[in-house]
């Protein structure tokens, strides 16, 4: 579990993939591994991933198919930056939401807009995801808790105050920036208990 507040930004360094599965290494900049052990969980762009190798810089995970085909981890290539958080622990502020790391699909950034000093970043969703995403409710992307400030069918706005601008990769977006969505955890188990039938 996790809360969508991005406590480094790191890179990937290599990537071994074939046959839709592989393994990813990953430079860890300022994250803490002081505590992080093999089969621990890190959210990399909002995806949990699990420890099989601790290195002096970082991390190494192994990428299932089932990930590479819901998340944008396949696209990465070396160098490429990314949002590192490390697992909630019990008595850890919660600051952002309760964020799974189980990402729900892949969305496309559609317009990126100075407001201010913040940027206003509209994304486009899966028609699925549509209906998960709320005015003022949560919204995980890329590994960062966002408020929704609105939203017209599968296209909601989010604003980005200069601090996430300058502590994740948000600022690094351009329109067609494809990027992973968590929706609420809430608004995910409501929907199934309303169209369940045994």
């Amino acid at each position: 579990m996790f809360t969508g507040i991005v406590a480094a930004t790191g890179s990937l360094i290599s990537a071994e993939l074939h046959d839709g599965e592989g393994r990813c290494r990953f430079a860890t900049g300022k994250l803490p591994l002081a505590n992080v052990g093999l089969g621990d969980s890190i959210a990399v762009n909002g995806a949990c991933l699990t420890v099989v190798e601790l290195h002096d810089d970082g991390f190494s995970a192994d990428l299932s198919r089932e990930t590479l085909e819901r998340t944008t981890l396949g696209d990465l290539q070396p160098g490429a930056a990314v949002n590192l958080e490390n697992a909630l622990a019990l008595g850890d502020a919660l600051g952002g939401h309760l964020v799974t790391g189980h990402v729900d699909g892949v969305a496309t950034v559609t317009v990126m807009q100075p407001d201010g000093d913040s940027l206003r970043v509209s994304v486009e969703v899966p028609a699925t995801l549509g209906c998960y995403i709320a005015p003022k409710g949560s919204v995980c992307m890329d590994g960062v808790s966002l408020t929704v400030n609105g939203v017209a069918g599968n296209v909601f706005d989010v604003m980005i105050v200069p601090h996430t601008q300058a502590e994740t990769i948000i600022a690094g977006y351009a329109a067609g920036t494809r990027v992973n969505i968590e929706v609420d955890i809430i608004a995910r188990y409501l929907e199934r208990l309303n169209t369940y039938q045994a």
